[in-house]
């Protein structure tokens, strides 16, 4: 199988598309930021600030610009990031998806100031609204509807932002996430949205739904890094709750965007193809993408954590549940054969020859862009295949 086989030529020359993807994106949204692209015309629907996606851009830029080493695509990547900063202050937990991948590369390998100084004034923003009384920085008002929810694409990105910043930061990502697990973990499958009631208590939000498609990634993400950041060995056990059913024989490498958490039998790997009768539901290779950036963390955590340690997936008597071999080293070496063939997946059946990633869904049930390119799919498969490919650390991002 092509995936499983030392030659990793496929990865680079992916890589490579996706660069040229990002080239062309540029040319044609200029001084704006690509949400999504149309599959057909791989014309982009732009905004003028960046939404919640922003961030995802100027990672992708600066993917770029480290590939590359060309001083003109440094400057891009720079100026992008820079355009960020309106963030800062927004009422959002979604600064984190913003400046964490937004500035990571730039502040990281790319030894940008600049973007070491957003970073941290998004830091202490994210910091200043934490809620010490509900124990998570609420959702916000910069978009919209209700302040106080406690969502799980708030988790990713917040997490590394607040515990790289300070103590305080460190104890405020803390809290943040292990609330978000409290929650969520709570249901199966496990439901992303909440609602702080005015008694303290917390109340089911009916979107998104469970099964939701992005939700274990997001967490799955949230929990690798902070396992890496807080280097709290306590939060290994959500992380194998989420990470183990993974490695189950027959769940898709691609998911139902509104599926998720199909059981094995209702979406084959093969093709992802739907048995008979099965609503054939629009895919979310964005989710698969961001899975297998976050298995890749997990695989690299878990191969440092050594023989003698309670850490990682796949420890004695836990593994043989799902099939895999256990063992620290087979727990690691499952975490990155899931992760590469859900790449190979994405790279050999929706990259185009053009670099955009297709059948990504941003929200089936409003029926907004539910097969097509976008950014943060783009981002998770570039940042993917640069673990892969050796050009990032697994924690770079």
């Amino acid at each position: 199988m092509p995936e499983a086989a030392d030659d990793m030529r496929w990865a680079d020359r992916a890589l490579a598309s996706v660069g040229e993807r990002v080239r062309v994106t540029a040319d044609q949204v200029g001084p704006r930021f690509p949400l999504y692209a149309e599959p057909g015309t791989g014309v982009w629907k732009s905004t003028s600030k960046g939404s919640w996606t922003g961030g995802f851009w100027a990672g992708l830029l600066w993917l770029r610009a480290l590939a590359s080493g060309a001083p003109r695509d440094r400057a891009a990547a720079a100026e992008c990031t820079g355009r960020l900063a309106y963030w800062a202050d927004q009422d959002t937990a979604t600064r984190g998806l913003i400046f964490w991948y937004g500035t990571a590369l730039a502040a990281g390998p790319g030894g940008s100031g600049a973007a070491a100084q957003l970073r941290e004034q998004a830091a202490r923003a994210c910091l200043a609204a934490y809620d010490s009384e509900r124990g998570l920085v609420p959702w916000g008002a910069a978009f919209g509807g209700p302040r106080m929810l406690a969502r799980a694409d708030a988790v990713p990105g917040l997490v590394p932002l607040l515990a790289g910043w300070s103590d305080a930061g460190r104890a405020a990502a803390y809290g943040h996430l292990t609330r978000q697990l409290e929650l969520s973990l709570a249901e199966h499958p496990p439901r992303p949205a909440w609602a702080a009631a005015t008694d303290g208590s917390w109340t089911a939000c009916p979107e998104p739904a469970p099964g939701w498609s992005r939700t274990v990634p997001w967490l799955l993400l949230g929990l690798a890094d902070g396992v890496h950041w807080l280097g709290a060995d306590g939060l290994w056990a959500a992380a194998e709750q989420l990470a183990a059913p993974r490695l189950v024989a027959g769940v898709p490498l691609v998911p139902d965007a509104q599926d998720g958490n199909a059981p094995e039998g209702n979406a084959p790997q093969a093709g992802n193809a739907r048995p008979h009768g099965h609503d054939a539901g629009p895919l979310d290779t964005s989710a698969a993408a961001i899975e297998a950036v976050a298995l890749l963390k997990l695989a690299a955590l878990t191969r440092t954590a050594g023989p003698g340690s309670t850490a990682g997936i796949g420890r004695p008597g836990r593994m043989e549940r799902t099939g895999e071999a256990a063992g620290t080293a087979d727990g690691a070496d499952a975490l990155t054969r899931r992760a590469r063939r859900i790449l190979y997946r994405l790279c050999s059946r929706h990259l185009t020859a053009g670099g955009a990633l297709t059948a990504g869904c941003y929200d089936a049930g409003r029926g907004l862009a539910p097969r097509h390119e976008l950014v943060w799919g783009d981002f998770f498969l570039a940042s993917g295949l640069a673990i892969l490919t050796g050009l990032t650390e697994p924690f770079t991002t």
